[in-house]
């Protein structure tokens, strides 16, 4: 998948995992590093590790495989690199401390929310009801 699909993708994950204030940053001619953020905050260490390895597991079924991830063993930082996306996860406090949408202020930031991945269902097709035969009286 391309690179802008697989950052939306790992977007949608982490919103599946209840993570918040979910950011994508395009860093697109920026820097040669990467071309994607995608930055999510988790209330716990625990929800740190459960969306990373949530992310890990359903990249891996669309063949995206993680070229290398840190932050495994504290869990208030786990960075899983994919080359052109670098997917983290951030417990409250560290994502303040580091602020990367500080440091990357003059990236396009598109904010990820439920709205962002609704679908919008066409309108139910409506049958109209059998118009009533009458008979003609003679």
């Amino acid at each position: 998948m391309d690179n802008k699909k697989l950052a939306y993708f790992i977007a949608e994950l982490m919103l599946k995992k209840k993570a918040t204030d979910i950011k994508i940053l395009n860093l697109e001619g920026k820097t040669s590093v990467t071309d994607y953020f995608v930055i999510c905050s988790a209330a716990a260490d625990v929800q740190v590790k459960a969306i990373a390895d949530f992310i890990v597991l359903e990249t891996k079924k669309k063949d995206e495989q993680v070229w290398k991830n840190e932050g495994y063993t504290a869990l208030s930082w786990v960075l899983l690199d994919f080359v052109d996306v670098v997917a983290h996860v951030f417990n409250e406090e560290t994502r303040k401390f580091y602020n990367l949408e500080g440091l990357w202020g003059d990236a396009e930031i598109t904010e990820v929310t439920e709205e962002t991945f609704a679908v919008k269902k066409p309108a139910a097709k409506t049958k109209k009801a059998p118009a009533a035969k009458t008979k003609k009286k003679k």
